[in-house]
């Protein structure tokens, strides 16, 4: 039995999009969760698009070919003019955290953006979510921005 993640491709959509559909509603229920969903997730790129877009790049994490993870990435050049990856989702069935899944995904978007000529790789995790700060931080990301809001 083993872990493993390789690119992703219109076959997985259905089951992809599944997992996706169940990460927004754990989202929604953490801090800042329903309002990240609202002002940044219509700008997540859609999956079946991220599939074709040359600028991007979609994997699938699997545990015994079955799929249980999704990890999407584009590539983009800051204001600073870098070249980075910009993490939009890398999310684990719940069921099935802890296995290596994440990592081997985290691994496959690495060599992805050292292919690509990436400078860094980046991406956001909610304030609270203790476990997806010391998944990135174990990668070696830093947080390098904190936006804060108050409603009004």
């Amino acid at each position: 039995m083993s872990e493993g993640a390789r690119l992703g491709h219109t076959g997985d959509l259905a089951l992809i999009e599944g997992l996706v559909a169940a990460e927004s509603i754990e989202l929604a229920q953490q801090r800042g969760g329903s309002t990240f969903l609202v002002a940044e997730g219509a700008a997540l790129q859609p999956l079946a698009e991220a599939i074709d877009d040359p600028d991007a790049v979609v994997f699938v994490g699997t545990y015994d070919d079955v799929v249980l993870g999704v990890a999407s990435m584009r590539f983009v050049v800051r204001a600073d003019g870098q070249p980075v990856g910009r993490v939009e989702r890398l999310l684990v069935d719940a069921e099935a955290r802890k296995s290596g899944i994440g990592e081997a995904m985290m691994n496959a978007l690495l060599e992805s953006c050292a292919e690509r000529g990436c400078t860094g790789i980046e991406s956001i995790a909610l304030p609270g979510d203790r476990n997806t700060k010391n998944f990135f931080e174990s990668f070696g990301l830093k947080a390098r921005m904190l936006t804060v809001m108050r409603d009004l």
